[in-house]
Order: C-alpha cells, then sequence, then structure tokens
C-alpha cells in the first residue's frame, strides 16, 4: 500500500466529470478544474470535488484525484461529504423559521428559552441575545478544540455534555462588544428549537429544510451513527505537516451537533443556498431572509487580517469575490475529514466545492474559496 500519491498520479487521476470527460486541452483550461488540483497539489488532499450550478438550474459537477487512497478509487460524482460548519446555516434557517413563527425573538435573551442553563465564568443567559448566538457575537467561548478526539474516537457527547465543555471556559468577550467565530453558539441556538419545538433538532432540519425543497442526499446523521449513507469518498486528517494523512471517514460528529453534524452533497448544497437567496420564500420570509442577511464586519483581536473583508449575517457571510465582483453569500466547514465552501450570488448561481482532508490551514481554505470563486464567476 502506497502512502502518497506522486503529483503525475494525482494529475493523470484528476477528472472533470460533465457526463463525458473533457479533452486535456479544455480541462486545463477550466479555471474550476484548476482550482480543484491546487488542492490536491498545493493542499496534498488525496480527492476533490464541485458542483456548479447557473442562473437556469444547470448543474456542472467536478471530481479530481483519488476517493480512497488505499484502493486508488476514483472519487464519486457528486458524492456525500461531511459538510462540518455549513451546518450552521440550515440551523439558523430553522430559527429564522421559528422567528416567523412567533416561537423565538432574535432580540429576546438566551434565558428567555433556555433558563439558568447558560451560566459560567463572566457568561450570563441573560445578557446574551438569540441574535448575537446567530452572528457570533455573543462572546460565548468555543469548545470544538476539546471535543476533537471524542469525534475522532466515535464517541457519542449529548448537546448538554458539549455544552459543559464550553461553559468551562471563560468568556472571551462582553456580548455585543466584538465578532468572534464559536460553534457553542449554534450549540445553544440548537437547544433553544428543540426547547420551543419540543422536538429533535434534526427532525426539525428534515421536516422544515431538506424534505421543504426535495435534498435528496442530505441529513442530519442519528446519535451514535458513524457511516456515511451513500456513495462518498474516503476522508482524511493529518495530525501535523510531517504525520501521515488518516483515514477518519467514519467519525461521530454528535459533538458538533447543530454547528456541524450534516451530510450533504456538493449539488445538494447548491439548490439549498439558491433556494433560501433566491427570493421565493420557499425557507425564508422575505424579512427573515432580510434579518439573516445584515451583516457585520469580522473585527475583532483574534480575526486574521484575511477575514476582514467579510461580513458575518446570521448562519450566513458574505464576501466579493476580486475576480468579478459579485457578493457572495454562503458557508464554510470543516470536520474530520473533510473541509467546504458553498456559497451563491443574487443573480442566481451556486457553488459548492469540497476537499477530502480537513483543512489545517489558512491557505487550504482560502484555496477552497478560490475555486468556489472560480464557478461563481465562470462566464
Amino acid at each position: 500500500m502506497r502512502r502518497h500519491l506522486t503529483l503525475v498520479a494525482l494529475a493523470l487521476a484528476a477528472a472533470v466529470t460533465t457526463g463525458l470527460a473533457a479533452p486535456a486541452t479544455a480541462a486545463q483550461r477550466d479555471p474550476v478544474r484548476q482550482r480543484l488540483d491546487t488542492l490536491l497539489h498545493s493542499d496534498h488532499a488525496p480527492g476533490a470535488l464541485a458542483s456548479a450550478m447557473d442562473r437556469n438550474g444547470k448543474l456542472r459537477t467536478y471530481t479530481a484525484g483519488v476517493g480512497d487512497r488505499d484502493t486508488h478509487a476514483k472519487v464519486p460524482r457528486d458524492g456525500q461529504i461531511r459538510i462540518g460548519s455549513v451546518t450552521k446555516t440550515f440551523t439558523a434557517v430553522v430559527v429564522l423559521q421559528l422567528v416567523h413563527e412567533g416561537e423565538i425573538a432574535l432580540d429576546a435573551s438566551v434565558e428567555t428559552y433556555l433558563p439558568g442553563l447558560v451560566r459560567g465564568k463572566e457568561i450570563d443567559g441573560e445578557k446574551i441575545t438569540v441574535r448575537q448566538l446567530l452572528q457570533h457575537t455573543s462572546g460565548l467561548p468555543d469548545y470544538e478544540e476539546d471535543v476533537t478526539n471524542d469525534i475522532l474516537k466515535r464517541r457519542y457527547l449529548s448537546p448538554r455534555d458539549a455544552l459543559d465543555v464550553a461553559l468551562a471556559h471563560e468568556a472571551v468577550f462582553t456580548p455585543g462588544t466584538e465578532w468572534g467565530y464559536s460553534s457553542t453558539n449554534y450549540l445553544v441556538a440548537g437547544l433553544i428549537v428543540e426547547k420551543v419545538t419540543g422536538r429533535p433538532l434534526a427532525e426539525e432540519v428534515d421536516r422544515r429544510v431538506i424534505r421543504r425543497i426535495g435534498l435528496r442526499h442530505t441529513y442530519f446523521p442519528a446519535p451514535g451513527e458513524t457511516a456515511i449513507r451513500e456513495r462518498h469518498p474516503q476522508g482524511y486528517r493529518q495530525e501535523g505537516p510531517d504525520a501521515p494523512l488518516r483515514n477518519v471517514t467514519e467519525i461521530d460528529p454528535s459533538a458538533s451537533w447543530a454547528g456541524g453534524a450534516m451530510v450533504s452533497t456538493n449539488s445538494d448544497l447548491n439548490r439549498f443556498f439558491s433556494a433560501l437567496l433566491g427570493g421565493g420564500e420557499r425557507l425564508l420570509k422575505k424579512d427573515q431572509l432580510k434579518e439573516m442577511r445584515t451583516t457585520v464586519p469580522l473585527e475583532g483581536p483574534d480575526v486574521p487580517a484575511e477575514k476582514r473583508r467579510y461580513h458575518a449575517g446570521l448562519g450566513i457571510v458574505s464576501v466579493k469575490l476580486p475576480s468579478c465582483g459579485k457578493v457572495a453569500w454562503g458557508h464554510s466547514g470543516a470536520i474530520p475529514g473533510y473541509g467546504t465552501w458553498a456559497a451563491a450570488t443574487d443573480d442566481g448561481r451556486a457553488a459548492s466545492v469540497s476537499m477530502t482532508l480537513e483543512p489545517k490551514s489558512g491557505d487550504a481554505v482560502k484555496h477552497l474559496e478560490e475555486a468556489m470563486e472560480a464557478a461563481l464567476c465562470a462566464r
């Protein structure tokens, strides 16, 4: 068993699939294909896959590299992947639907819905609003690094257990004074959904989003479910720059829950963001979509300079695409095994790009975004 494929082998394995394989010269000119090759060569992902949807709803799918490093099987066209934090947009949609129904108020405190639950060092649920949860301005500390081993060892972690892990840390800042990304925000938002509906979050996401717009390959894993249900590329993780790649396809994503547990495909993500942002009110009424798209700049001492061109809405971010001037609305996601960037533009285009290696550097996330941009800006 070879531990690494050569760049030449990767180049030979890379393919763009649009029903029939494109000639090599055409593939070389395709900007999306070029960006997928960057994910293989520069970021050392075994495989990559993407889907681009034009303004008429026509899909184009891409694959590159290998879907399994041991067998050298091809990357399945539009295969299922773990979408990580793109899950947050699904959770935000459910919360905003409940806002429309009068069950949740964006500017009500967390304490209103979860009395006495969100308490810790400089943490008070009475001083944190639902809006601040969805926009990452609550100051709640993140817990993701603390539960990585639980995920990799397939340990089930309930939302309440995960919240206890988070609340062992001190607040990062006073609510409403800064922006700071924290999956704990969505952990709490998911608990609020369950409290006001009386049903599991997974059921609400399925009923209110997945089935409503016909996403056939998207699901919220059941507690303790470690396998990916349909055809999929294997996902990998690298513990350090010189460490070998480790197959982590089968994990228990329960610790990521409302902020990162879902599985989907690139084409389903295109349909989701297109339906969400297309103005047809299939998912959100006009007033709630306006709230979702009301943004704040990413500002704070811990925000990298390259991220300060982003603006955070409620469960979604906006970024201006340098190559064509369009504004993309979407979300990125990383989880052991996979990295994804999915977004749509106001002119009806949508794109989603994934790599089969958990992105550990800003460069890898940047390259995912560049692939997404290439698809959204294509003529």
